[in-house]
């Protein structure tokens, strides 16, 4: 018990018999504990029970491929803001509608923070943060994925690629 900040002591003999006893509180710790059990529960028996994540969640990054072309001109900026430096682009020139392609994209899963700081950076909206939150590796070099791990067809990325137009 507090009073102008400090603590006011009470003296056994100040107490009456119920607080004496204690009975008082503990069947007020008692009321508590049987609140407790009956409340719902929100536990997930995970993995038989899979959680579907909402389209503002942060899940590992992937390419977007449309028309089985990815959308990244290589510019370079996913890069350069990753604050973990998990992400190597190397560009080449293309003979399609853009410019310039990666012929090289990594990024390595281990170092990634899933910040998103590549997702917002993107001119293009071709790297953007999936729903997968699933990631197991055996080896190092089973965490640095590919263009082969990352493109993902943009139909399976619609409600991510909504969101972010609808709050960006």
């Amino acid at each position: 018990m507090k009073s102008n900040g400090q603590l006011k002591i009470i003296h056994k003999k100040d107490l009456n018999f119920w607080q004496k006893i204690y009975l008082t509180e503990i069947l007020k710790g008692i009321k508590l504990t049987l609140a407790q059990v009956f409340r719902p529960k929100f536990t997930r028996q995970y993995p038989e029970e899979r959680w579907n994540p909402p389209a503002s969640f942060r899940g590992r990054p992937v390419l977007v491929e449309q028309n089985d072309v990815e959308r990244c001109v290589a510019c370079g900026l996913c890069a350069r803001v990753c604050p973990a430096l998990a992400i190597e682009v190397q560009a080449s020139e293309s003979e399609y509608w853009k410019e310039r392609y990666p012929v090289k994209f990594e990024i390595n899963m281990l170092r990634c923070i899933f910040c998103g700081f590549c997702e917002e950076v993107c001119p293009e909206e071709a790297i953007v943060m999936s729903q997968e939150y699933e990631l197991t590796f055996h080896s190092q070099e089973e965490a640095i994925f590919g263009k082969d791990k990352l493109l993902v067809p943009v139909e399976k990325l619609k409600d991510r690629l909504e969101f972010l137009r609808k709050y960006r």
